[in-house]
């Protein structure tokens, strides 16, 4: 596969809509510590979120409560749900579910940015064969 300095090297490139990607992108950086890799003029700003990525572009939001504003969420890695939360917290997130430990090996946490996207961060916190929780595995790397 041919590779293109212009877009993130990733498989999967979710994008985002958010008013203001300038505006956007400084409050994702400091609440939820992602970086940006790219400034595309005034209307679009590729995203870091630890080795994956994620685009931010210019554009209006479904009304909040419609069916359409609630139909993704991100889910991202961290290497400590509680301290990332309370930062996220600090920094103006809305946390609709504190860290909790569940039985697929996971501490996760659920985020509303100040647009209203949905955000999961997930520590893993052990290596769970997915067979003891009722996980079919089809093909495990």
């Amino acid at each position: 596969m041919l590779t293109n300095r212009s877009v993130p090297p990733c498989t999967v490139i979710p994008t985002l809509h958010y008013p203001d990607p300038a505006i956007a992108a400084e409050w994702l950086c400091a609440a939820f510590g992602f970086t940006i890799r790219l400034r595309i003029g005034n209307h679009r700003i590729q995203m870091r979120a630890g080795d994956g990525c994620f685009v931010i572009h210019e554009g209006q939001l479904p009304e909040p409560g419609s069916a359409a504003f609630a139909i993704h969420s991100i889910m991202v890695r961290v290497p400590d749900a509680e301290t990332h939360c309370e930062h996220a917290r600090q920094h103006g997130a809305t946390i609709t579910t504190p860290p909790t430990d569940h039985m697929y090996g996971e501490r996760q946490y659920n985020a509303v940015d100040f647009a209203g996207h949905r955000w999961t961060f997930t520590q893993s916190i052990a290596d769970i064969d997915p067979a003891s929780w009722g996980g079919e595995p089809i093909h495990i790397e």
